[in-house]
């Protein structure tokens, strides 16, 4: 009981003196000083070859989003929260990024995921075909298919990982593996007959055939891997989470017998090959990852609960996936390519609840900072970015160190009521009460699942289509900067790691590395600088 007086009462007294010093005009110099001197030291560009290319996705995670969880992240720790740093804030390099989709000023999260995954714009609704390809028409798939940067990782002998907080097969993460032209074909189950008889294939299937060997998967869905009817694991009692698949394949006992068969030829080459599969979620806690070389985990039939949802016995959360899949991956000499999706930021936005969002952007922030405690800015280029924004905002003339999810110190002049700091655009928020606004006061504004006041009602808030940031530190980091297109990103990764198309600057014509390199002994000290930084 006393650990946390204590921790209460020192985070009171550093704010107490940061608040002493922001009177001193010396303080703010000096501040600027110190990122000056920071700033200089980039000058000495990193163009070593990126061994590790690591992508964090922030579903919906516009620029507004990054704001109000940098307050909710100081705020958690006692601070007035504006002064706070998010892990990607110390990024060196931030860039924008163009979001709009081939056919759609304002994009979903399947046209985008083809842009920063594929690098090509597509249509919005379609994964990982180009925009030649029409949305839900099977036919103009073939012909129309794009590789991911994951595929390029693979086909160049890295290890490559998937990891989300929705289902595996939703929109982002199947970009990377997949050719649908629509979206939403999650099991065939979703499927028309016309688009099966056409010969196309559910998302789910396609993430164990199209590339067979992905190393690590975790995330939700199982419920499109199973026959239909099949009742679920873990909720056996509830049909909704029942199979959804026709065509009666259970796609993980495939993985699994295939999984074997694999190891078993492995092993012949070499000792301790294994495979390990996971269906209920506390099987997490108790993996050695030295053991394990292929790990698919689906958590949940659907999307992974809420970060303020999970329990924390069971349910694994964003940082502890990360930390698992790293630490598989990285066993591999040639590197690895790891693809992190932060969900369920999206989810909460849609849904109106920005406290959820809002705590899922901190939880992505954390993992995060775990991936950088266990790589190095030598040779991993991370990148931090999101698909597309939302019509979130939050303002009202708000006082230093008020609550994220606080009131704004003034009322309307027109209604005479008060209003949250937050606020959406559009979404299920907008209520009247006898004919007018809500008066917020008369409700619990600040509990979980509250929905913020929305100026336009819909039954789901809408995307933003303003451009969104792009962080990133390691190899060739400085390539993500000014204003790009959202097709742009890929190809720098792929340039640092010297696969895919760009590979011409990799060698000279001795055959020796082209880019620089420097002793692990400096590596280290490098990242342990970035980290006291």
């Amino acid at each position: 009981e006393i650990l946390p007086f204590l921790i209460d009462v020192t985070c009171k007294h550093v704010f107490l003196w940061f608040v002493e010093q922001e009177k001193d005009p010396g303080f703010w110099k000096e501040w600027a000083q110190r990122t000056l001197k920071n700033a200089l030291t980039l000058q000495d560009l990193n163009k070593n070859v990126a061994k590790n290319i690591i992508l964090f996705l922030g579903d919906g995670m516009g620029v507004p989003t990054v704001t109000a969880a940098r307050i909710l992240k100081g705020q958690l720790n006692g601070q007035n929260g504006e002064e706070t740093q998010l892990e990607m804030d110390k990024f060196p390099y931030v860039a924008l990024s163009k979001t709009y989709n081939t056919n759609a000023q304002v994009p979903d999260s399947a046209g985008t995921a083809t842009a920063y995954l594929c690098g090509v714009k597509a249509n919005e609704g379609t994964v990982g075909v180009s925009a030649a390809a029409v949305k839900s028409q099977c036919n103009t798939t073939r012909g129309n298919e794009v590789t991911s940067i994951l595929k390029w990782a693979k086909d160049a002998g890295k290890s490559v990982g998937i990891v989300t907080t929705t289902r595996v097969n939703h929109a982002t993460p199947s970009a990377a593996y997949a050719h649908c032209v629509d979206r939403d074909w999650y099991s065939d189950g979703e499927m028309p007959d016309e688009a099966l008889q056409n010969g196309c294939k559910d998302i789910a299937r396609q993430l164990f055939e199209n590339i067979p060997d992905i190393d690590v998967i975790m995330g939700g869905g199982r419920r499109s891997m199973y026959p239909r009817n099949t009742p679920d694991v873990e909720y056996p009692g509830e049909k909704k989470h029942n199979g959804t698949r026709k065509d009666g394949r259970n796609l993980v006992g495939e993985w699994t017998d295939r999984m074997k068969d694999k190891v078993k030829d492995e092993t012949r080459e070499k000792q301790g090959t294994s495979f390990h599969l996971f269906i209920y979620n506390k099987d997490l806690f108790s993996l050695n990852p030295n053991n394990v070389d292929y790990l698919l985990g689906l958590f949940e039939p659907a999307d992974l609960p809420y970060e303020l949802e999970r329990n924390k016995e069971t349910d694994p959360s964003l940082t502890e996936m990360v930390d698992v899949a790293i630490k598989i991956l990285q066993k591999n000499e040639r590197g690895f390519y790891l693809l992190v999706e932060g969900g369920r930021i999206d989810h909460g936005h849609h849904d109106g609840k920005a406290k959820q969002a809002l705590h899922e952007a901190v939880e992505m922030d954390r993992a995060i900072t775990r991936a950088g405690l266990l790589t190095s800015i030598y040779d991993t280029l991370t990148v931090v970015t999101a698909d597309h924004s939302h019509v979130f905002s939050f303002g009202g003339y708000t006082h230093r160190g008020n609550s994220i999810f606080g009131l704004a110190p003034i009322i309307s002049d027109i209604d005479q009521k008060p209003f949250t700091s937050i606020l959406y655009g559009n979404g299920p928020g907008f209520k009247l009460v006898n004919g007018a606004r809500e008066n917020v006061s008369t409700v619990d504004f600040k509990q979980n699942n509250y929905q913020a006041q929305a100026a336009v009602p819909l039954s789901m808030e809408t995307h933003g289509g303003e451009d969104v940031a792009i962080f990133s530190k390691g190899p060739m980091a400085h390539l993500l900067h000014g204003v790009q297109e959202q097709h742009y990103i890929p190809h720098v990764m792929a340039y640092a790691a010297c696969i895919g198309q760009n590979k011409d600057h990799c060698r000279t014509n001795s055959g020796s590395p082209f880019l620089s390199h420097i002793s692990p002994t400096l590596a280290l000290l490098l990242s342990v600088k970035w980290l006291l930084c």
